[in-house]
């Protein structure tokens, strides 16, 4: 809803509504469909498949700007909502995602298979994968046609400025979660330092600090 908005508000800026009776007339909506996956397990229950499925689909078709942005989306669904995981076993879902490729998608996949094993790592994949497939096969032509209309680059502008919100606010998020003592305070201060004044490869970066972590832990 927050992106939506923010949309609506590059809009109103970019695109006042006395341009909008010489717009031309938007194509008529495309229809969605959506692929039925289904997944036979003796010991899944099928409302926790379905739930996993629809709340998936939601998140990869209203949630957008990078993988960090989706990290408050899902927290709020699988931790506080539905209760699936503790913050603890989220936030090892959310680092098995930042360190793989695909983030979005391994992060799913992995929240899944915590759930609800193989069938619900399977749907939760599909799920979350689905919408911006979806997206792009269905509406690329319509957006390659009017990527200069104001209205398209308003909504655009406003949505990916919430984007970037959103990011902030994942930072947060896993910040509030990791950051609990002095030795991570300084992990944070110096992977930011290195980051902001070097280019040095973020994976070296992270496989570094998974050292010193490893290194620390062994002599508490």
């Amino acid at each position: 809803m927050l992106f939506i908005v923010a949309g609506l508000v590059g809009v109103a800026l970019y695109a006042p509504p006395g341009w909008l009776g010489r717009a031309q007339a938007a194509p008529a909506g495309l229809p969605l469909g959506l692929a039925t996956l289904s997944a036979a397990a003796q010991n899944t229950d099928p409302n926790v498949l379905v739930q996993l499925g629809v709340f998936f689909f939601k998140a990869g078709a209203f949630t957008f700007g990078s993988g960090l942005a989706i990290v408050p989306f899902l927290q709020q669904g699988v931790v506080r909502d539905f209760g699936w995981l503790s913050e603890r076993e989220f936030l090892d879902a959310v680092a098995m995602g930042m360190i793989t490729p695909g983030p979005v998608v391994i992060t799913a996949v992995f929240v899944g298979y915590l759930v609800a094993g193989l069938p619900g790592a399977t749907i939760a994949g599909v799920g979350v994968f689905l919408p911006p497939f979806l997206m792009v096969v269905l509406f690329a032509p319509w957006i390659m046609r009017y990527r200069t209309h104001p209205i398209v680059v308003g909504f655009t502008k406003g949505a990916t400025a919430a984007a970037a919100g959103a990011i902030v606010g994942a930072g947060a998020v896993i910040g509030t979660q990791v950051i609990v003592d002095v030795a991570t305070a300084l992990i944070f201060v110096a992977a930011l330092v290195v980051l902001w004044r070097t280019k040095i490869p973020e994976p070296l970066l992270v496989g570094a600090a998974a050292i010193i972590g490893l290194v620390a832990s062994t002599f508490r």
